[in-house]
């Protein structure tokens, strides 16, 4: 899904680029993995520089608290390595295997992007075609980005919305459809410009699920299986987690309780967004995708007329890893990081490109509660990378990759990213308190609050998320929003007409502040509420929200 930024992303994302978020035993022993087969094709030999690399993959889990990780690797159109290390399922004790499914979230995208590309090829849209000109009802919440969204703006994160605008409409999964979703775009606040400049939204791709169902014809889960599950050979993957079944070869999420101890999280997916982040796949099957795409669309067979068939042209290839929307690169956040630090980096169609040790990558990360990963190409060395985890570990994930690209790339320099990340993770999680500490320094030392406490319970509505309710129970206020069943918590008073807000859900790791504002009778005339930890993922944007009385619960306080 993967933070944002969170913990998540900023250390998941933003921070392997310097851009502008020890559970497991039986753990592999160090060496080689075995020479298995795949497809008769023996294996490749791993680099000299990956002799140790279970050992490596074994101390990324323990640093970053992972139960497990599965790593695929190719190159040169062959599977140098596809395996699992340490374990899917803590209770009871499951080893993590190739063929073992993890959330890949928001590398979802980059299949939503190749779906259009395919539609475009069969001359049902053009990629540069207005969104209404196939969704006629379609509505941004500025006329002028209305008419000129493009199919091609839903998949670059360029439309003007803020980071991560609208997604409570869907995170966690809500009670909205797709439709639901899109049609509440219409109050979605935009904060910046159409087209100048980057911030990341989910929100659109719900906008480009439609988009494929309205040119296809097909639900966007089954043409995700007809027209590229199958013909790829991935024959293991899931569209939509409600197929997840007992007994079968899934990994369990967990997630940090209260930013501490490791808790299972249930399995969840989008279902309202799924070109956003609806798959579930093994680093088997992504090893196929991978080849795929570093293939410029051809698949590993050939037609009737002796050419290699295709999933999409390498025209499509090019545009999908064209960029769209530059991202400015940063300083390094530690000096250890300056080999990442890129030349270029922006995002194309549902890719981020940048580049590192003088070689472009077309690369993307995915995470939501319970599962983060990062999937790399580097195209003129016909070479990718997946990492899948199943915990929050962004640091993780990356400390995986880098050690793999470094192999190839940079032989004979062998960085221990795993110790760069923990001192960069260790670096946040620091100034995460410092913000706590800020709050506590600026609050009154005899807090109360202005109004009695029951005077702000009540109905209140957002535009574009609907109600939110607040209501007294045995003398407590717990808050309610209407269409998020895990969004219900307990408000606790902070001082003046602020609360906090703890989600009984706690690993949610998104407590907020709610503010109630009044008028000069005392009346409340608005609610509004933001994340308190730095380290909560930006899906949790409360901050757009503008919560109003409902007009009966305003009637009641004249």
């Amino acid at each position: 899904m993967s933070f944002r930024p969170s913990l998540r992303v900023a250390i998941g994302a933003a921070l392997l680029v310097a851009a502008s978020g020890a559970m497991a035993a039986n753990a592999p022993q160090a060496g080689t993995p075995p020479p298995a087969r795949v497809d008769d094709t023996a294996r490749p030999a791993l680099p000299p520089d990956l002799s140790d690399f279970a050992a490596y993959v074994d101390s990324a889990r323990k640093t970053f608290d992972v139960p497990g990780i599965a790593v695929a690797i190719v190159k040169d159109g062959k599977v140098v390595m596809e395996q699992g290390f340490g374990d899917k399922s803590l209770d009871p004790k499951q080893p993590v295997d190739a063929h073992t499914l993890f959330a890949i979230a928001s590398n979802t995208k980059a299949f939503t992007a190749a779906a259009l590309q395919q539609l475009d090829e069969a001359g049902k849209l053009k990629m540069d075609d207005r969104v209404i000109d196939h969704l006629p009802w379609f509505r941004m919440s500025d006329p002028y980005v209305t008419h000129e969204m493009r199919i091609r703006d839903l998949l670059a994160h360029r439309s003007g919305l803020s980071l991560g605008a609208g997604d409570l409409l869907y995170w966690p999964p809500t009670s909205y459809t797709t439709r639901d979703v899109v049609e509440r775009l219409k109050n979605v606040p935009i904060k910046n410009g159409f087209r100048s400049g980057y911030a990341y939204d989910n929100i659109l791709f719900a906008v480009a699920t439609l988009v494929i169902e309205q040119a296809s014809g097909q639900k966007y889960a089954d043409y995700i299986r007809q027209h590229i599950f199958q013909p790829v050979g991935m024959d293991e993957s899931l569209i939509d987690e409600t197929y997840i079944k007992p007994g079968m070869d899934v990994a369990t999420g967990y997630a940090p309780e209260n930013f501490k101890d490791l808790k299972p999280v249930p399995p969840m997916a989008w279902l309202n967004d799924p070109g956003a982040g609806g798959i579930y796949a093994s680093v088997h099957d992504l090893a196929k995708w991978m080849n795929v795409q570093l293939a410029g669309g051809a698949l590993p067979r050939t037609g009737a007329d002796g050419k290699p068939e295709r999933i999409f042209s390498e025209d499509s290839q090019r545009q999908m890893w064209t960029m769209l929307t530059p991202i400015k690169v940063g300083k390094p956040p530690l000096p250890e990081f300056k080999p990442v630090v890129p030349n270029f980096y922006g995002y194309g169609e549902s890719w981020f490109l940048s580049d590192y040790r003088g070689h472009r990558l077309a690369w993307h990360t995915g995470g939501w509660p319970g599962f983060v990963s990062r999937l790399t190409l580097v195209p003129d060395q016909h070479l990718g990378v997946v990492v899948l985890t199943n915990a929050q570990s962004g640091a993780a994930f990356n400390a995986v990759t880098y050690r793999v690209l470094d192999a190839y790339l940079h032989p004979g320099q062998k960085t221990n990213w795993v110790a760069v990340y923990d001192k960069l993770v260790k670096k946040g999680e620091a100034h995460a308190d410092d913000s706590w500490a800020k709050h506590l320094a600026a609050r009154d030392k005899h807090p109360k609050l202005d109004l009695p406490q029951a005077r702000y319970a009540g109905t209140f509505q957002d535009p574009w998320y609907g109600d939110v309710i607040v209501s007294n129970e045995g003398g407590k206020l717990r808050m309610r929003f209407a269409h998020t069943q895990q969004l219900i918590g307990t408000m606790t008073p902070w001082q003046h007409s602020t609360f906090v807000v703890k989600w009984d859900d706690r690993t949610l790791n998104a407590d907020a502040f709610a503010t109630y504002t009044l008028d000069a009778d005392g009346r409340i005339t608005e609610l509004r509420m933001q994340p308190i930890s730095p380290l909560t993922d930006f899906s949790f944007d409360f901050q757009d929200l503008r919560l109003k009385p409902a007009k009966a619960d305003q009637a009641s306080e004249d």
